[in-house]
């Protein structure tokens, strides 16, 4: 095996890592609040949101044509840079599924890729314009219009069904959210999926096994469609309690509200090409809920906390892509080796780390699990 066969490999094994990781990070967007207010049980919530994030993955590839020849010039992408980056992205991934944050693992990746490119191929080597029309204006746009929009369905919710009984209207909005958060799950799958299509596809324009501008071959997308899909089976029970428990005490009406904005403004999104981030759609949903509903409490801590990990995971990637591409370009097969046994290492660490305060299916719910004082270790791990 040479070695840029090898090296190929290795990129597509590491980028059906990164959407495995993204799926078990990225459960918390579809069925958070649908586990918090009890409409599903929390191991049926993730079968569900797994086999249809699967589903999601064959409706588009609109976005995974923007990553492939869209933010980078696919013409100076080699692999090397791109396993670099994946490196970068996995390991923000993981970092903040230790700390229970729901930070976007869509920007993980555009970090990571870009900050590899950038020290492999140069400025020339990234879009700029593209990152800031395709990335960081939907990064700003759209948890905002999924926020405006969950506040006024959960507002006409309420006015609705105000003469109802409570139980009643609770019951029935329930039995709702079933339908939207399997919704959420189906577009998780067509916007998140493609990232990691996009992403293997560059790899192999790069390594001339497809032509420029081509879009992901069939395999493509059924690998990287299991691959997310089993990530969400698993369940990433820290992120769920933050985004179920951790915002604001969501009621079935608000689930349901905040469920049908995210879909909407996700599946619009994918249709248009635009890579946006899942986690931030749904949370701009969750706490726009949350303020349509009277004497609400939203804990302003936690998202604060959230904003925060959203701002810093693009650079945070970038940095860890470049350094990672500063071995891997330079060392060839050797280079690779020592970046993925580091990786792996790291991964082990925080894997060890989490085991010291599990969260499971089991306490995921528990009112003791939620800490609102400030801290981001006590609030989230």
């Amino acid at each position: 095996m040479d070695h840029i066969t090898f090296l190929v490999a290795m990129v597509i094994v590491t980028a059906l890592a990164f959407d495995f990781t993204n799926g078990f990070h990225d459960t918390a967007n579809a069925m958070a609040t649908s586990i918090a207010t009890k409409a599903l049980r929390p191991k049926v919530a993730v079968l569900i949101s797994g086999v249809l994030n699967v589903v999601g993955a064959f409706l588009s590839t609109e976005v995974a044509k923007t990553i492939s020849g869209g933010i980078v010039n696919d013409s100076l992408v080699t692999p090397g840079m791109i396993f670099a980056g994946l490196i970068g992205a996995i390991l923000w991934n993981l970092t903040t599924w230790l700390l229970g944050l729901p930070s976007s693992s869509s920007h993980a990746l555009f970090g990571g890729l870009i900050g590899a490119v950038w020290v492999g191929a140069g400025q020339q080597g990234v879009h700029f314009e593209k990152v800031v029309e395709k990335i960081l204006l939907p990064a700003v746009a759209s948890p905002l219009i999924a926020g405006v929009a969950a506040l006024a369905a959960t507002y006409l919710a309420y006015r609705l069904t105000r003469r109802g009984r409570e139980t009643s209207v609770d019951h029935g909005f329930r039995l709702g959210q079933i339908a939207s958060a399997s919704l959420v799950s189906l577009a998780h799958g067509t916007n998140d999926a493609q990232k990691t299509m996009g992403v293997i596809t560059l790899t192999l324009i790069s390594a001339g096994a497809l032509a420029p501008d081509s879009g992901p071959p069939l395999w493509v997308i059924g690998s990287a469609g299991l691959a997310i899909g089993l990530g969400t089976y698993l369940g990433g029970w820290r992120i769920i309690r933050t985004m179920g428990r951790g915002l604001t005490d969501i009621r079935a009406p608000q689930g349901f509200a905040a469920e049908s904005s995210a879909t909407t403004v996700i599946l619009t999104s994918a249709h248009l090409g635009f890579a946006l981030s899942t986690t931030q759609v749904c949370a701009g949903g969750i706490l726009g809920a949350g303020l349509g509903r009277r004497l609400a409490q939203v804990r302003w801590g936690t998202a604060g906390r959230m904003v925060i990990a959203w701002c810093v995971t693009l650079p945070a990637a970038a940095a860890v892509g470049a350094l990672a591409a500063s071995v891997v370009v330079h060392g060839g097969t050797f280079g690779i080796v020592v970046v993925s046994v580091v990786a792996a290492a790291l991964a082990a660490f925080i894997f060890v780390m989490s085991r010291r305060t599990p969260v499971t299916s089991r306490n995921v719910n528990d009112d003791h699990a939620v800490t609102v004082r400030p801290g981001p270790a006590k609030a989230n791990v």
